[in-house]
């Protein structure tokens, strides 16, 4: 199953050259990487990057990820992934650009 991580591009690029990230400003106060699945993750692109462009949509594949790996609960009582470790570059399947249109973010095919 895979999992989704909206970075903004200057968090992208620093988790390229590093090779590992901590998360967003967010998920470092939080002390967990938040993630969402393919339904949550336009709710998620809508609520915290409104209005954002040059952002970057990760894919990682859950089961790689190992007991750091959480579903805990949060919006609406849903459970989300959220990964107790840094992520690695070695982790992530793929990405993608997640362009900003007249309505919202345009996701790739097959996400949403």
């Amino acid at each position: 199953m895979l999992i989704f991580k909206i970075f903004r591009r200057c968090e992208w690029d620093a988790l390229r050259e590093a090779g590992r990230t901590r998360g967003a400003p967010i998920d470092v106060a939080d002390g967990y990487i938040h993630f969402s699945t393919r339904e949550q993750v336009a709710e998620t692109a809508a609520k915290h990057f409104a209005g954002e462009s040059d952002l970057v949509l990760v894919a990682v594949e859950a089961d790689r990820l190992g007991d750091p790996l959480k579903w805990e609960p949060s919006r609406g009582g849903a459970l989300f992934p959220h990964l107790y470790r840094d992520l690695r570059m070695a982790d992530v399947v793929w990405d993608k650009s997640l362009p900003l249109g007249a309505t919202g973010h345009i996701f790739p095919e097959g996400v949403v």
